[in-house]
């Protein structure tokens, strides 16, 4: 029988507090520097976690909208986008750097992230803004997106992403979060869901179809009232499946 080896993160730092928790369960994470959420003082408290919990650091900068959670498209300029993405980094490098721990992924945020799948420009301002970081980290990205194709001509080393809490569209888009059924927080679904994408490179869509997906990470946000009840369980049913987590 096949054996396969995957990533699962999550999103943290976000203010739900649940970290140490979640980490043991999980072998990469994204953590928020400063655009939607976190600071200084979460920032290096949660690095400090993942060290000592062997999970591999990844930043989460997003559109700089606290207020929204960084979930809304906000309407500012590439410069000013440019700049606070620049200075998220930057200020979360410094904390890594107290901590002795390496940059091992960058990952958007919430609209940030949806809107650089899609949009040619956006991508080269968020690509162009982080390129300093492009022989350190691995990109996390959606597969077939536009962020991942210009990111791979660009030369920076990327990881395909799928979601293992949220439903998806028939193209391959993520099912909005005002829509009801947005989340997938039954962890024999999130099972199932995710043994699909990864046996079979395939998801079941909202629309009952199957369409091809490629991932070698998974992502579980840290916000999702289960977040841990599912993790639990994916940690004692993936290796019964043959799955497990990269180290």
């Amino acid at each position: 029988m096949d054996h396969f080896t995957i990533d699962i993160n999550c999103d943290v730092g976000e203010g739900v507090g649940n970290e140490a928790d979640i980490l043991p369960f999980i072998s990469s994470c994204n953590i928020a520097c400063g655009g939607h959420a976190g600071d200084s003082e979460t920032m290096g408290h949660v690095v400090a976690l993942a060290k000592r919990h062997h999970v591999k650091v990844g930043s989460h900068p997003s559109y700089p909208d606290r207020i929204n959670f960084g979930r809304e498209v906000m309407h500012i300029s590439n410069h000013e986008l440019s700049k606070s993405i620049k200075k998220q980094l930057a200020d979360f490098d410094e904390i890594l750097k107290q901590q002795n721990v390496s940059l091992h992924h960058i990952k958007a945020h919430g609209a940030l992230y949806n809107q650089i799948a899609k949009d040619e420009d956006l991508a080269n301002v968020f690509l162009s803004a982080i390129d300093g970081y492009k022989d350190r980290a691995i990109l996390y990205v959606p597969f077939d997106s536009v962020i991942a194709k210009i990111g791979e001509e660009r030369g920076f080393k990327i990881w395909f992403e799928a979601f293992a809490d949220r439903n998806y569209n028939r193209d391959l888009s993520l099912v909005s979060r005002k829509e009801n059924n947005a989340l997938i927080e039954n962890p024999e679904a999130v099972l199932a869901h995710i043994l699909l994408m990864i046996k079979k490179q395939e998801v079941l869509t909202i629309e009952e179809e199957r369409h091809h997906i490629q991932a070698k990470t998974f992502c579980v946000h840290g916000d999702t009232v289960s977040a841990l009840k599912i993790l639990m369980y994916l940690s004692e049913k993936l290796p019964q499946n043959q799955v497990h987590l990269n180290s």
